[in-house]
């Protein structure tokens, strides 16, 4: 958003900043300090949270700050921002209840504790900005119901392929365009990938090998496409998307053709993805427009004879685009991508490899388990397990590869938050389909 630097600068000769408090320390978490600290004016970090303080400590001294101070009092903290000083600490809650604080950012990658950030911050009055697509794909619904109940932003991120998706799917409608694909393009898919294959992809980029198989497995595509469906109402067209699987370096117009017509030009449109295309990794919108004379205009602008009309991005920047997101929530109440309602497609635990009874699931990007697609009314219907709950949960019997596991399936740890907010997600929604069915009966 252009008038974006423009608000920040403002704020910046107000000596007014945007004051911004962030939960996680890794490797994106040292980038969001490093470009808040020293390359957006108006916009100050005053604090990080993160379980390893001394991870908190490394993301402001990479970001070129050396006066900082611990704190584990709600009080400190307060204090240290009215003395405009930067604070570290090992309690998340802290940041989430400050006052002097006006959005946190999550980026911990962390389902349960990820929620538990995100509600925290919700009923304290502070925007919450998500750079945790597994979060949002699980509970995003119910927490921007809570949200919106205290009159402050849910948000995803600018900078992550569903974020940028969003915007050019604002832009494709906003030119009266009628966006029928959100897609996101892929270098590799492999679901059977796991830590110990992409241990030494990790490493080159000092990542953690399990969040890099995340990506590889589709788990994290997966539920990046999901939220994208839910900010737009879209669907996907089977379980797993059709995810075409073009030789590498095809130009990324091949993909007008990669898809069924029927499942684009019928319904609410679908998010999907594609591997091997170029320019990646960038994301991109399929549209249609049903006037002639547009039409005639498209395809003057170089854009084709249609019927499908290619609008892309060809690049994500992670976190030197989050502030932004930030901005637009604090200065315009703007959310980047947000839920519009009741789930429109969920992320379902699917076994990597033959699972045994008694197993203990582990984490996403683990050994066990990849994330699939698939449209909520399904999900719902046949009980299917959501990859986000799935880790802790004890395997009842024995699951065969590539099977999609149920509720049914597995016993739920004990006093889960994601648990208790799947259940309130399910009754909100469905208390508001038996009013809307009641009142369309009147």
């Amino acid at each position: 958003m252009i008038i974006v630097d423009k608000a920040l600068a403002k704020r910046q000769e107000e000596n007014r900043p945007v004051r911004v408090g962030m939960v996680g320390a890794g490797f994106m978490g040292r980038g969001i300090a490093l470009q808040i600290s020293q390359y957006v004016p108006g916009m100050v970090l005053v604090a990080i949270a993160n379980r390893t303080v001394d991870n908190a400590r490394r993301a402001y001294v990479e970001a070129g700050i050396s006066d900082i101070d611990t704190v584990s009092t709600k009080e400190e903290l307060e204090a240290n921002i009215r003395n405009s000083v930067v604070s570290i600490t090992d309690d998340a809650m802290l940041i989430c209840e400050a006052e002097g604080i006006d959005a946190v950012i999550e980026v911990t990658g962390a389902v349960e504790f990820g929620a538990k950030v995100a509600l925290r911050a919700i009923r304290n009055k502070k925007h919450i900005i998500l750079m945790d697509a597994e979060v949002d794909g699980t509970v995003g619904p119910i927490l921007k119901v809570y949200a919106d109940q205290e009159g402050v932003v849910f948000t995803n991120v600018d900078g992550d392929q569903p974020g940028v998706e969003m915007n050019l799917y604002r832009f494709v409608k906003s030119i009266g365009v009628k966006p029928v694909l959100c897609g996101n393009i892929k270098g590799l898919h492999d679901p059977y990938r796991n830590p110990t294959t992409q241990e030494g992809f990790a490493r080159k980029w000092g990542q953690k090998p399990a969040m890099v198989a995340s990506f590889a497995d589709g788990s994290k595509i997966s539920f990046e496409q999901a939220i994208v469906a839910n900010g737009t109402g879209m669907r996907v067209a089977k379980r797993g998307m059709h995810g075409p699987s073009l030789p590498s370096g095809t130009p990324l117009k091949e993909v007008l053709s990669a898809y069924p017509l029927e499942d684009l030009l019928e319904g609410p449109g679908i998010v999907d993805y594609v591997v091997g295309a170029e320019p990646g990794p960038g994301v991109f919108v399929l549209g249609t427009h049903d006037h002639p004379a547009q039409q005639h205009y498209l395809n003057l602008y170089k854009l084709g004879e249609g019927p499908l009309y290619l609008f892309y991005t060809p690049y994500h920047l992670c976190h030197f685009e989050v502030p932004l997101t930030v901005a637009r929530a604090v200065l315009f109440h703007d959310a980047a991508l947000s839920p519009l309602g009741a789930p429109c497609v969920e992320v379902v635990a699917t076994a990597k490899t033959d699972l045994k009874a008694g197993d203990v699931i582990d984490g996403i990007g683990h050994y066990m388990t990849y994330g699939l697609c698939e449209n909520a009314d399904i999900t719902e219907a046949r009980d299917l397990l959501p990859l986000g709950v799935a880790e802790g949960c004890v395997l009842k019997k024995d699951i065969p590869k590539d099977q999609v596991i149920t509720y049914d399936d597995v016993v739920l740890p004990e006093g889960r938050l994601i648990d208790q907010l799947r259940k309130e997600q399910k009754e909100y929604f469905a208390r508001l389909r038996d009013t809307e069915v009641l009142l369309s009966n009147i």
